[in-house]
C-alpha cells in the first residue's frame, strides 16, 4: 500500500504522515516530495520547521524547478515588517491566490511541513475546516502534511486524521536504517484497508519495502497490549469438565416439551371434555353494548 500511495494520490486525496519523538517521518514526507516532483508535477511546501536551503540540499538530484516553497520557517507569526508566509495567512483565500499566482495551469501538490506547527497556533476547528476546504477547492490536487502526534491531545489528533484519506503511522524498527509504517487507507466507497509493513529510504529518497507484518521478528509486546485471563483469578469455576458438559446435555428443561407432550396437547384423546354455549331466547345480549345489563 506504501507504494501505491507514492505512485501517486487520486485526486482530491488527503495524506498525513504521523511521527512521533521516537522516528521522524519528515524522510519519508520528503519521499514523496520526490516522487511528485518525478512526475512534474508542481509541488508548493509551506516549510514552518525547515529552511529552504534544507530542504532543496534533501532533494538533491530531483527537479526542483517545480518545487514552490513558501517561506513560514524565517518568521512563522510575523514579527517583521515583511514576512513572507505567516501562521495566519492559512486559510483558503490566502493559499488560493498563493498556489494559483506561483503555479501551472493543473492543480498541484501541497506539503505542509508541518500541520503540528499550525495547530500549536491556531484553533483546530479553523485548520480542519481550511483542510477540507482544499480538498474541494480546486487548486490543489493533493494535500501532504506531516503530523508530530505526541505535540498534541488525542481528539485533535484524531479530528485532523478523520478528514485524511491516508494516514501513514511511521515508528523505529528492529535496526537501526529500517522503520515499520502502518497505513490506513479510507475509499471514497467508505471502505477502510489497513497495513503494516517495514520499509527503509534510500539516499535518493526511494522508498524500499522490506517485509510484510508477518515478518517482524520477535518484537517484545508491551505489557499493557498484553491479553489477560478475566477468570483466572476467580475462587470458583466457570468452565465445565466433560462429564458435567455431557450431563447437562441430558437434561431436559421444563420449558421444552417433548414429541409426546406435544402430540397430547394438540390431539384430545377419549374421555376429553369440552363447553358449549348455545344463547337462549331469553338472553339479553346487544352486540353494540355489552355491558347495557350493568347498572353503570
Amino acid at each position: 500500500m506504501l507504494p501505491e500511495l507514492l505512485q501517486g494520490t487520486d485526486a482530491g486525496g488527503f495524506l498525513i504522515i504521523q511521527d512521533s519523538v521516537n522516528y521522524s517521518g519528515r524522510h519519508l514526507l520528503w519521499s514523496f516530495i520526490n516522487a511528485a516532483l518525478n512526475r512534474e508535477e508542481a509541488v508548493h511546501v509551506l516549510g514552518f520547521e525547515v529552511s529552504e536551503e534544507e530542504l532543496k540540499d534533501g532533494l538533491k538530484g530531483s527537479h526542483i524547478q517545480r518545487l514552490h516553497f513558501h517561506d513560514a520557517y524565517t518568521d512563522p507569526l510575523g514579527w517583521t515588517d515583511q514576512p513572507a508566509f505567516t501562521v495566519h495567512q492559512f486559510c483558503l483565500e490566502k493559499l488560493t491566490h498563493l498556489i494559483k499566482q506561483t503555479s501551472q495551469h493543473k492543480p498541484a501538490t501541497l506539503v505542509i511541513d508541518s500541520l503540528s506547527w499550525i495547530l500549536r497556533h491556531r484553533c483546530p476547528p479553523d485548520v480542519c475546516k481550511t483542510l477540507q476546504q482544499l480538498k474541494k477547492g480546486g487548486a490543489v490536487r493533493v494535500i501532504i502534511g506531516l503530523l508530530h502526534a505526541d505535540m498534541h491531545q488525542r481528539g485533535i489528533v484524531g479530528s485532523v486524521c478523520h478528514l485524511a484519506s491516508s494516514v501513514i503511522t511511521v515508528a523505529p524498527g528492529m535496526k537501526g536504517d529500517e522503520a515499520v509504517a502502518k497505513t490506513t487507507k479510507r475509499s471514497k466507497s467508505g471502505k477502510v484497508m489497513q497495513e503494516e509493513a517495514i520499509f527503509c529510504i534510500k539516499e535518493d529518497l526511494t522508498v524500499v519495502v522490506q517485509s510484510k507484518p508477518s515478518h517482524l521478528g520477535s518484537r517484545q509486546t508491551d505489557p499493557e497490549e498484553q491479553e489477560t485471563d478475566p477468570t483466572a483469578n476467580l475462587t470458583f469455576n466457570l468452565r465445565l469438565s466433560d462429564t458435567e458438559r455431557k450431563a447437562k446435555e441430558k437434561l431436559a428443561l421444563p420449558f421444552v416439551f417433548s414429541k409426546e407432550k406435544k402430540s397430547a396437547l394438540l390431539h384430545s384423546g377419549p374421555g376429553s371434555g369440552r363447553i358449549l354455549y348455545e344463547p337462549d331466547a331469553n338472553d339479553d345480549y346487544d352486540q353494540e353494548d355489552p355491558d347495557d345489563d350493568l347498572d353503570v
